[in-house]
């Protein structure tokens, strides 16, 4: 791509480094900054490192957050006997969209996976193990719902953790498999993701 100044070529290598967006659309975006006030692109610029820089992630759940706990993990209004294990972030917000769901969260960070070099150790695993097994909480544990893609690694995380969390007498359940094999969770439709956790199903390690 034949860019006539080299401030706007290094300015669409790096929004091009951003998922999904290509030079073309990169460069689209850099010449309608370039036409904005420059207070509004001094202002997407501040919040970019605002954001960069201050966004923390919750001691409990590790979901984002504005301080040391998430929004959700400090709502007295949600259930925290029920805790629902996803992979990551965008996970949690597809499933805050469906309105099904009024318990807690738990992100692992991802799932297990030999070939690229995740093993449990990797994951917030033990940090679950930690919260389930705090009996004398003000709320204990009941149930962990295993919500994580129905991919081969995604089934080979559940197992592991169904394993672990065996001994402390939680129920563990898992949702309905209306997600489709090898999908990705944060893709599927809210219809769809909303009525798999209300028909949730207990998982077995047998």
């Amino acid at each position: 791509m034949n860019i006539p100044s080299k401030l706007i070529e290094d300015a669409v290598t790096e929004i091009s480094r951003l998922p999904g967006i290509g030079k073309k659309t990169a460069l689209r975006l850099a010449l309608h900054l370039l036409k904005q006030n420059p207070a509004h692109a001094e202002a997407l610029a501040l919040s970019i490192t605002t954001m960069r820089n201050e966004v923390q992630y919750c001691q409990t759940c590790h979901n984002i957050s504005d301080g040391p706990i998430c929004s959700i993990c400090s709502n007295p209004k949600r259930d925290g006997s029920i805790i629902c294990v996803v992979e990551d972030i965008q996970d949690v917000l597809a499933i805050e969209n469906t309105n099904q769901f009024q318990g807690k969260y738990h992100i692992l960070g991802g799932v297990i996976s030999p070939l690229q070099g995740i093993g449990p150790e990797e994951l917030h695993i033990e940090s679950l193990v930690e919260r389930v097994s705090k009996k004398n909480s003000d709320e204990p544990v009941k149930e962990i719902i295993l919500a994580l893609s129905a991919t081969m690694e995604g089934d080979t995380t559940s197992f592991y953790l169904g394993k672990r969390l065996k001994e402390h007498n939680v129920k563990v359940s898992t949702i309905a498999r209306g997600i489709p094999v090898g999908g990705e969770l944060e893709y599927t439709d809210e219809v769809t993701l909303g009525r798999s956790i209300m028909t949730r199903v207990n998982y077995s390690t047998e």
